[in-house]
């Protein structure tokens, strides 16, 4: 019994393993990706913005394009926010008790991750064309030039982890709950018991003394063919 599980986690109310948490795939790819998001965001916040020797005014290194900046810093601060929420939710899972609950939450898992695949390959083409597009002038002193490479670099990462958070949550949603004290339409056996129609031991042949029944049997049981003899004394 101990090894039936419903979405990847067995009953609720077990133990706490960090060590086993860790070495979770998804655990794992959380944890890369909340350090993609650190990096990414940064990278952009602290070395994104620069101004040129006659300027006073600071302007984003990605082709003085404010969007750019904006969408990176944006997306690294709402990724780390939500790969810590994730972390938090898979620490919490194997504690839900319904079935359904835990279907909502991986559901909710591969459509976030999904998403943020998604979000991540956008970002990474819009930051990669406008790094591709800016001018020599605009940064002659060639500064924050490596932070905008890794913004780059870590966005086209992210892209794979994110889809493999989604690949894991698929995989817990397949798996879904293959043990009958998780299923949905559970019922007790005792209770299942209690509401059977009683059947009298012996099957259809007994009836009441006052029926035909009982004269048959009466009659059947001396006949002999039951292996009685009587005796003349």
């Amino acid at each position: 019994m101990e090894g039936m599980q419903a979405y990847g986690a067995g009953k609720a109310g077990g133990a706490f393993d960090p060590v086993t948490f860790l070495q979770q795939p998804q655990t794992i790819l959380r944890i890369v990706s909340w350090l993609f998001s650190i990096v990414i965001f940064g990278c952009i916040a602290n070395e994104g913005y620069i101004n040129r020797p006659k300027e006073v005014e600071e302007y984003c290194i990605f082709n003085r394009n404010q969007n750019a900046c904006n969408y990176g810093v944006f997306m690294g601060s709402m990724a780390f926010l939500c790969c810590v929420t994730f972390l938090a939710l898979d620490i919490y899972f194997p504690q839900i008790s319904s079935v359904k609950d835990r279907k909502k939450a991986v559901l909710a898992d591969v459509g976030v991750s999904a998403f943020w695949s998604f979000m991540w390959f956008v970002g990474f083409c819009f930051l990669a064309n406008q790094w591709q597009v800016t001018k020599p002038e605009d940064n002659p002193l060639r500064e924050g030039g490596d932070a905008a490479r890794a913004a780059i670099t870590f966005s086209f990462f992210s892209i794979f982890t994110w889809a493999g958070q989604c690949f894991f949550a698929f995989q817990r949603y397949k798996l879904g709950a293959d043990s009958a004290l998780f299923s949905q339409d559970y019922t007790d056996p005792s209770q299942d018991a209690a509401g059977a129609p009683y059947t009298s031991f012996g099957g259809d042949d007994l009836e009441s003394p006052s029926g035909g029944g009982a004269q048959t049997n009466s009659d059947g049981a001396f006949d002999g063919t039951g292996g009685y003899q009587r005796q003349d004394y």
